[in-house]
């Protein structure tokens, strides 16, 4: 399998190096050259997640893993889950299905691909004879995947910019608390979009990032979004004899709706998308009126999501417009400049024949938690509610099975769910101390300098 960039102007790269670079030298991202076509997506061939898993990443990766490796760090990665199933499935009556995707070691999906990144870019690494700076934006929970990945390991630094006071006080605590060596956290003096942008011009930056070795692990990184699309593969097959499935996701830099869609393009059927987003309503409006066109981001009670410009649309502009990397590299040069991109009619329809799109205020959110658990026990973070309260703004009715992701634990974001229904979700046992743990973080300005000089200063 080769990956080629979005935008056409790169050459064709092995999965070694997709998981050791950030974007493409022509800024766009990288996607494979043609998706795989899976085996039969069906109960008789549905397997454990660690085995279906295992089974689709054999098609993304080359010579530079053997396949006995490949098995041991898929089960490496799964054994750090609390629950044996991995993505434990509830049902939730009246067609609904949650899908829980926070049972791994810092709580939220994000742990599902990186549990199993860390391990492939340190096998890649060695293999190499090559040290590594890893460079995450995060609106909250990548980076603290990351960095539990990640600590510790040789050859391996891991640089972690997230917004000043705009994530949880769990969220941060479970990246600042790492004291790792090869851990440095910076709380910047801005919006996640704000860290967005000065990792890709610390990527853009050809000399500086040739000289730190600087890789990717936000969902930018393709290999994330292969092991995403396992889940929903898994989901699909376990749920065979109902029907094709609708799959609700809360949506912030889109990576993780992607990686639904890389699934139906290897052939998993499902009926529709729906992206929910909260406030910051980037997708819904594009979607909707058929205008990307970005503002200023704003504090939520779901903060992963506040974000107004999603990294990963570009991938689902690229396959919309049937690969027509011209043109795809013409609209984000303009995006880029003005912040705004009008969708062309046939690259819409093609998103729209996909995708639906709603967003929730944060009442709207903090009423879907209250209403959930009214009607089933079921306590969810706000994330995961903002997929309810989007589903409720919809004008088409959704055949069930429909399955909203849940994708972060309550208890990472505990004054949230207290505010909606009067409870405190408490941490797992093997978090309880987190907050009398000690911290260690850096503010900076909103300043790509000052977060040059940082990683110049601190990493070796």
């Amino acid at each position: 399998m080769k990956y080629i960039s979005t935008r056409g102007g790169a050459p064709a790269v092995g999965f070694g190096d997709i998981l050791l670079t950030g974007v493409a030298p022509d800024g766009g991202l990288y996607m494979p050259e043609a998706w795989p076509k899976l085996r039969n997506v069906d109960r008789a061939n549905w397997m454990p997640f660690s085995a279906n898993t295992e089974d689709l990443l054999k098609h993304f990766i080359d010579e530079d893993f053997h396949p006995a490796d490949l098995s041991a760090d898929v089960e490496a990665a799964y054994k750090t889950f609390s629950k044996k199933e991995v993505i434990p499935l509830r049902r939730l009556g009246q067609g609904r299905v949650l899908l829980e995707l926070f049972h791994g070691p810092t709580l939220a999906f994000k742990d599902l691909a990186m549990q199993m990144l860390g391990r492939f870019i340190a096998r890649t690494l060695k293999a190499r004879n090559q040290r590594a700076t890893i460079i995450a934006a995060t609106s909250g929970d990548t980076g603290s995947a990351a960095i539990a990945a990640l600590r510790g390991l040789p050859n391996v630094d891991v640089v972690v910019l997230h917004p000043h006071k705009r994530v949880s006080e769990v969220q941060r605590r479970q990246m600042t608390t790492v004291l790792d060596a090869n851990i440095h956290n910076i709380a910047l003096e801005g919006t996640f979009d704000d860290t967005q942008n000065i990792v890709k011009a610390l990527f853009a930056d050809t000399k500086f990032s040739k000289d730190h070795s600087l890789a990717a692990v936000n969902s930018i990184n393709f290999a994330r979004i292969a092991a995403q699309s396992a889940y929903f593969f898994n989901t699909t097959a376990y749920l065979w004899g109902e029907g094709p499935p609708t799959f609700v996701v809360p949506t912030g830099n889109f990576g993780d709706v992607f990686a639904a869609e890389a699934a139906a393009r290897m052939g998993v059927p499902m009926k529709r998308l729906v992206v929910a987003t909260n406030s910051n309503d980037i997708m819904a409006r594009a979607l909707n009126e058929g205008v990307y066109s970005s503002g200023a981001a704003q504090a939520t009670l779901s903060p992963s999501m506040d974000i107004q410009v999603a990294s990963n649309f570009e991938r689902a502009l690229f396959e919309a417009s049937n690969r027509d990397s011209a043109w795809l590299a013409g609209a984000m040069a303009e995006f880029s400049k003005t912040r705004s991109l009008t969708i062309p009619p046939a690259v819409l329809t093609a998103l729209r024949a996909r995708y639906s799109a709603a967003s929730a205020t944060d009442a709207e959110t903090t009423a879907a938690i209250k209403k959930l658990y009214d009607e089933t026990g079921v306590i969810v973070d706000p994330h995961t509610a903002v997929g309810f309260a989007a589903v409720e703004k919809l004008a088409e009715k959704l055949e069930p099975p429909v399955v909203f992701l849940a994708t972060a634990h309550p208890a990472k974001f505990p004054e949230a769910v207290q505010k909606a229904i009067g409870i405190k979700p408490e941490l797992p046992p093997e978090l309880a101390d987190l907050m009398d743990r000690e911290e260690r973080c850096t503010v900076l300005p909103n300043d790509v300098n000052a977060v040059r000089r940082f990683i110049t200063e601190r990493v070796a």
